[in-house]
């Protein structure tokens, strides 16, 4: 395999590549299932070995995959139903949910790069309660037993001048949460999944890695409590698109193939750096920020 490859964050995608090309991977478990209500395709990959996490240039832990093709429609009915199931899944990766818990959720992202405001759009939209209840109580909600949810936004580091992790992790030494939830934009590998799909996992965060930005990783390693992320594609390298578009036209035409290769660095070098987004992602990643909100909101049951 060639020593040029397209970046994606998803490990359903980076499983898929491997597979492709040297066939099955030990320490890598892959388990799939369906919702036939919302007709959302959801696919677990556990990397169970270090000999696994190298092949597939991923941290040890479980990743989970929801694809839902109607995502990108204005259907508040099917993004419930989104929500829900997300919700589900998250709450198989919060270690000891049904304890209250303090959770602190994290906003990864530029707000001023559209493609990149996801994660502060999801706080933005979220159920903040921390401080009333360190204020009156939960009878401030008329519950015996609630979460402590808080969030925080800490920006770029070309606008803040510190490290992501440095941020997050002084808020943590701070305030002491049970668990974190990162939210953040991704990088992917094929235009299908462009906005379609939400990657929930429990191995933490590198910040910014699937557009070649590597940051320090936001993980439980680093910061002592666990870190559960969440995030949904909004960019594709360049490459992918014309790497697509030409397989496209070569099944159509059934002309030869070995003339082009979309992981040759010859092929795709000047597109490497270069990423692209759809053209209504304002309206797309308001959408989705309501949704992984929504979902957040009804896994902790603050909702």
């Amino acid at each position: 395999m060639s020593c040029f490859q397209v970046r994606t964050d998803l490990a359903l995608e980076a499983r898929e590549s491997i597979t492709d090309a040297d066939g099955e991977l030990r320490g890598v478990r892959v388990e799939e299932s369906r919702n036939e209500k919302s007709e959302v395709q959801i696919t677990r990959v556990i990397i169970d070995t270090k000999n696994g996490a190298k092949a597939m240039g991923k941290p040890m832990g479980t990743y989970v995959t929801l694809e839902a093709p109607a995502l990108m429609e204005p259907d508040e009915d099917y993004h419930r139903e989104v929500s829900e199931e997300l919700a589900k899944q998250l709450r198989r990766l919060i270690p000891e949910i049904d304890k209250e818990q303090s959770v602190l959720v994290v906003g990864l992202g530029n707000r001023d790069v559209t493609a990149d405001a996801l994660g502060p759009e999801v706080v933005d939209n979220l159920f903040i309660n921390r401080h009333v209840i360190r204020e009156y109580g939960k009878a401030a909600y008329g519950r015996e037993k609630m979460h402590q949810v808080s969030s925080i936004v800490p920006g770029v580091t070309a606008m803040t001048g510190i490290e992501t992790a440095e941020i997050v992790k002084g808020v943590v030494e701070q305030t002491k949460p049970d668990a974190l939830i990162v939210v953040d934009a991704l990088a992917a590998r094929s235009t299908k999944r462009l906005n379609r799909t939400i990657q929930i996992s429990d191995a933490g965060i590198h910040p910014g890695s699937g557009v070649g930005n590597h940051r320090n990783a936001i993980t439980r390693e680093s910061l002592g409590v666990p870190v559960v992320a969440i995030g949904v594609p909004t960019v594709v390298d360049a490459a992918t698109i014309v790497g697509d578009a030409i397989e496209s036209m070569l099944q159509e035409y059934g002309e030869s193939g070995h003339f082009f290769n979309r992981e040759h660095p010859k092929a795709m070098s000047e597109l490497n750096n270069m990423y692209v987004t759809s053209k209504d992602i304002d309206e797309t990643v308001k959408r989705l920020s309501f949704t992984i909100s929504e979902a957040i909101n009804i896994a902790l049951d603050i909702a």
